[in-house]
């Protein structure tokens, strides 16, 4: 790697200024950017740790919903909101290793968006908010494309608030050498009808599955997605891979995520 200089602000306003030095750059659970820095892909003048921010940590389930901090590691999401959210308790369980899980951060996730994550499909599928040092913004409005979200130069995730729906689950078809999913499916029931995301599929990155959440809205249940067809005319199609294969991949993800959530 590059030398570079390292920040270790405690509050997100002195995280904000430190930022806007030439050349800085965050860093949260650093899963993404050091392999980076290792591979010289990047060469940032000055990172800014955001994991000592008391701000940035903690869990609150109160009123149907579940806020997390930007900082909050993926491991402690597994342990701590299997009662309030069993879904995404369970979704943080399973993403990458245990060295990943504990040094990865939700927060970390969200913003760098990669098209395989798992937390994108997890924000949403349960259509939740994603709080910055500026301004609360919908899932549907974040997720603008592969590694593109709506995130302006300075702006940190800081939170996350998800709304619990009455049922959800999270199934995902894992590429080994990776440990990322070739395709994962999160599925949520609210009242006010069904919300299917899909990951690892697209080359625009996670997506919902408008004509599922249809479907499914007017019946939960795998017989509902059953004659379904997914577009793959937008699909990642690669040695792991064609987009075929992962349009199936969708459908049969779906199913079983609406099989294990009922």
């Amino acid at each position: 790697m590059y030398a570079f200089d390292i920040e270790c602000p405690t509050s997100v306003a002195d995280a904000v200024t430190a930022l806007q030095a030439e050349e800085a750059q965050p860093l949260s659970g650093g899963q993404t950017l050091i392999p980076t820095l290792k591979q010289r892909l990047a060469a940032p003048s000055t990172l800014v740790s955001l994991t000592k921010i008391p701000e940035m940590q903690g869990i609150e389930a109160s009123g149907g919903t579940v806020r997390i901090g930007g900082a909050v590691t993926h491991a402690t999401v597994a342990a701590s909101v299997g009662q309030a959210y069993p879904a995404l308790a369970d979704l943080a369980s399973r993403i990458g290793d245990p060295a990943v899980r504990n040094r990865g951060t939700i927060g970390g996730s969200l913003a760098n968006n990669d098209p395989s994550a798992c937390y994108p499909a997890a924000a949403l599928g349960s259509g939740a908010t994603i709080i910055t040092n500026t301004r609360e913004i919908a899932a549907d409005d974040y997720f603008q494309g592969m590694f593109v979200t709506a995130l302006e130069e300075g702006e940190i995730v800081t939170g996350v608030s998800f709304p619990v729906p009455e049922k959800a689950n999270y199934q995902k078809f894992i590429q080994p050498a990776s440990r990322f999913p070739l395709v994962a499916v999160f599925v949520a029931k609210y009242g006010d009808g069904v919300r299917v995301a899909v990951t690892g599929a697209s080359n625009e990155g996670v997506f919902r599955w408008a004509e599922a959440e249809q479907a499914l809205s007017a019946n939960f249940s795998a017989d509902a997605v059953s004659g379904l067809q997914v577009d793959d005319s937008n699909l990642i199609a690669d040695l792991h891979g064609s987009a075929d294969y992962r349009a199936h991949l969708i459908k049969v993800m779906t199913g079983r995520a609406v099989t294990a959530a009922a």
